[in-house]
């Protein structure tokens, strides 16, 4: 199916991210079966608040289409996007946007909000859960290993402060 399969190349995103110490988010979007954006959180690499991964594929596409309308084009997303992301899409003008796992702390496409809503001009269509449980598992994967790798650190670093003591 078209849907897993751009899904999977915005999972594929996710995963470089995560290896980059980001949070394993990424997207796609395709215009007419081809791919015209990529992008992936860059958010600690960049020190940037808006690079997550919506932003960086909507700033590729309007480059590759030399157009800041992308009304021909669907957005893939690993995770619902926040309400920065969902004002871009808005403004792009983003026909229809699939995501993954839904985001109950930041999510603006039902999680915690809709900004999607029928009040604004050209809302996209909304599609979501299309790879959901895969696009759980990489967040929730990477967020227990931040943990326990926290966890380790502070073990060590009461070890440090124990050994100390002992002066």
């Amino acid at each position: 199916m078209e849907q897993e399969y751009f899904m999977q190349q915005a999972l594929a995103l996710a995963q470089e991210a995560a290896v980059h110490g980001e949070v394993p988010v990424g997207c796609v979007i395709v215009r007419n079966g081809e791919i015209v954006g990529r992008g992936r959180n860059q958010r600690e690499e960049k020190q940037a608040a808006v690079s997550h991964a919506e932003m960086e594929a909507i700033a590729q596409a309007n480059a590759a289409l030399g157009s800041w309308r992308l009304d021909e084009c669907d957005l893939y997303v690993t995770l619902e996007p926040c309400p920065m992301c969902a004002g871009a899409i808005l403004n792009a003008r983003i026909r229809r946007v699939y995501y993954g796992a839904r985001d109950e702390v930041m999510g603006a496409c039902g999680g915690v909000l809709n900004l999607f809503m029928e009040g604004f001009p050209r809302p996209p269509q909304l599609v979501g859960n299309v790879c959901g449980d895969e696009c759980r598992d990489v967040l929730q994967t990477f967020f227990r290993e931040v943990r326990e790798k926290n966890a380790e650190n502070t073990n060590r670093s009461a070890d440090i402060v124990e050994d100390f003591t002992e002066f």
